[in-house]
């Protein structure tokens, strides 16, 4: 989804905020989302872990996170 924001914080905030409020939609993937720069959509940075948890639930927290994967939000992708 093409957007005016140029910092990636403010990027990643948008994509919480659609990941929060259209989560219940089963039809959209959020663990795939990425993020890119307009000039440069080849190169692609992926917001959350997504890993493959137990009962079929998704790591929660950012890409490349330390420590074990979880369902849990952390606070700062929570916002």
């Amino acid at each position: 989804m093409p957007t005016t924001l140029t910092r990636l914080i403010e990027a990643t905030a948008l994509a919480v905020a659609l990941r929060d409020s259209l989560g219940h939609v089963t039809a959209i993937d959020f663990g795939e989302t990425t993020l890119s720069e307009e000039d440069r959509q080849f190169v692609r940075t992926r917001i959350w872990c997504d890993a493959r948890l137990p009962g079929d639930a998704r790591c929660l927290r950012p890409a490349d996170h330390d420590g074990a994967c979880g369902g849990e939000i952390p606070r700062i992708l929570a916002m």
